[in-house]
This record gives C-alpha cells, structure tokens and sequence, in this order.
C-alpha cells in the first residue's frame, strides 16, 4: 500500500533560520500520527509543506501519491487541514459557515452533505446558533466539520484541543478515530501526552529536526532513559534540589510523589543516593514516561534560532 505520507528531507528557510531542516516521514493510510515538538520547532510549517500551502526549498516526497511540489492543487483538494486559530466566520451560524465552505469548494448536494456533517458532530441543535458564541469545544467540532465537508483522504490537524476541556478533547479523539477506520489518514499536532499515547504511531520534532519516531511504547523503550519515583512523606519536595543535579534530566512532583529521570542510570543513583537515607522516602525503579523523553530531547536538541 502506498503510505499517504511519503516525504524526504524537507527543508524550509526564512532568511538565516532553516525552520525545518531535512525532515522526513512516512505514514500509511488510515494511521493517526501525533506530531510533538516544542513551540517554534517547525510543526506547522512542515504541516503546510504537506498540505501544499507552503513549497519546500529542499526535498520531496508524496502525499496522498501526488508530487508534493508539481501536485500542490490536487493535495489541497484531498487534504482538510485545521490551523492552530479558529478559522471560520464568527458573525455567521454553524450552518451558514459550512454551506459557505461547500461553495468554496464548489460541492454538490451541499443541504444533504451540511445536514450529515451536522449529525456527525452533534451539531445539529446548535445549527443556527452564531459561530462566535460557542465555547471552545463547539468551535472546535466545527472547525473539524468544516474540514471534512469535501470528504478529505487526509486530514492535518495544527493542535485541535487547545484550550478545550478534558471532556470535549475525549469526544474530538473519539471522532478522530472514527475518521481512521474509514480509511482517512490523520497526522494531529498536540502538547498534551495523553493525547499522543491515543496515536497509533508519534514523531517528535525539535528545532525543525526529527529526533525520534515509532509507536509510544518504542519511543519509550529506546528512549534510553532511566527512571525512579520516590514516595513517602516530603518526597516531592526534592524535585527542587535534584532538578539540576548532575546525571537528573528531569525530576517532577506528581502530587506527594517524585518521578526523576535521567540518560545514565549510575549517574542517576549517585544524584539520588544523599536522600536515600531519609528511611521514610522509597525510591522504586519505574518506566520513563513520553514527557520525560520529549523533555530530554529538548535538552539534547540544537536551537535554530540566528545567534542561538
């Protein structure tokens, strides 16, 4: 099967920053991707790449088996793609803004194809309500109808939960799914790790650099990483004094616990060992988490940044 996303060394300048710097991936039909890095890591300009909105200045590759360069009207045509800010008419209603997509698009039936993108995302009640009264999460839902009206084979989604309650996020994820067993590919840009262990496969980026790639529990399992969580009476009071000790790469407070972490687990132990005298703290061998990896490679990643 041809993967929907085949692309190679894609670079991408502004003046001296090279924001993505010989990026490649490769996503099979149907598979949601999560695409982490930190802000200003290059997510969304690579996402742009993709979808043809922006021209790579090295590289290639496919999407959806179009020429990512020659092919740029016919990827966009295929593809839904969801930015960061909601895009769509405040001052018009739910119906008004995806009627007004269909005719960008030039769709036909377009009552018939508003009317099943409207039971799809539950927003048929809300239909004539104005665009911009809604929350977060309904703004969303429609954003996301919107995308998919033109019956998309790949949707690229630029952090679609942002600011969104646990709630509302729960049902975007479920619709997500549902869209990638009916075959439509799905690379989604996140922050949050919950929401990166619900994809089939993640790529992490970091100052336009792919730094790693696989599912969650390879990344993990390769992370190299070793990792400790303490507990008992003061123990996430530590976090402070191992943050920057020697051989720590990151040591978090999770309620009255401790997680510490690091690349080197004797240099690890010798960082723990003046606390493990405290007899009330037990220090318990444990699985680096998806946040401490992508925190470690953000300590290990070259800033791009002209002057960095």
């Amino acid at each position: 099967m041809t993967p929907a996303i085949d692309v190679h060394d894609l670079v991408k300048r502004y003046g001296p920053r090279t924001v993505v710097n010989r990026f490649s991936l490769a996503v099979e039909q149907g598979r949601i991707c999560g695409f982490l890095g930190p802000n200003g890591s290059g997510k969304t300009t690579t996402l742009r790449m993709i979808c043809g909105l922006l021209t790579p200045d090295g590289g290639g590759g496919t999407c959806l088996g179009y020429d990512l360069v020659r092919d740029r009207e016919e990827i966009k045509r295929q593809t839904g793609y969801m930015t960061q800010r909601f895009g769509l008419y405040e001052d018009l209603t739910i119906r008004e803004n995806l009627e007004f997509v269909a005719r960008v698009y030039g769709l036909d039936r377009v009552r018939e194809r508003v009317d099943r993108s409207l039971e799809r995302l539950d927003l048929t009640t809300r239909q004539h309500q104005l665009a911009g009264a809604l929350s977060g999460g309904w703004k969303q839902r429609l954003a996301l109808a919107a995308c998919v009206l033109h019956e998309p084979r790949l949707l690229l989604l630029d952090e679609p939960t942002a600011g969104v309650d646990p709630k509302a996020r729960r049902a975007f994820w479920d619709e997500i799914h549902a869209y990638a067993a009916s075959g439509i590919t799905v690379l989604v840009s996140t922050h949050y790790m919950d929401e990166a262990e619900r994809c089939h496969e993640i790529a992490y980026i970091a100052y336009g650099e792919l730094m790693a790639r696989g599912t969650a529990d390879e990344i993990v399992r390769h992370s190299g990483l070793s990792a400790v969580i303490a507990t008992g009476p003061g123990a996430d009071r530590l976090a402070v004094k191992l943050r920057d000790a020697p051989g720590v790469s990151a040591a978090a407070a999770f309620g009255a616990a401790l997680h510490v972490c690091g690349p080197d687990r004797m240099a690890l132990e010798r960082a723990i060992e003046p606390y493990r005298t405290d007899s009330s703290i037990v220090w318990q061998e444990a699985a680096p988490t998806l946040e401490d990896i992508f925190i470690h490679l953000m300590g290990t990643a070259r800033d791009n940044a002209p002057g960095a």
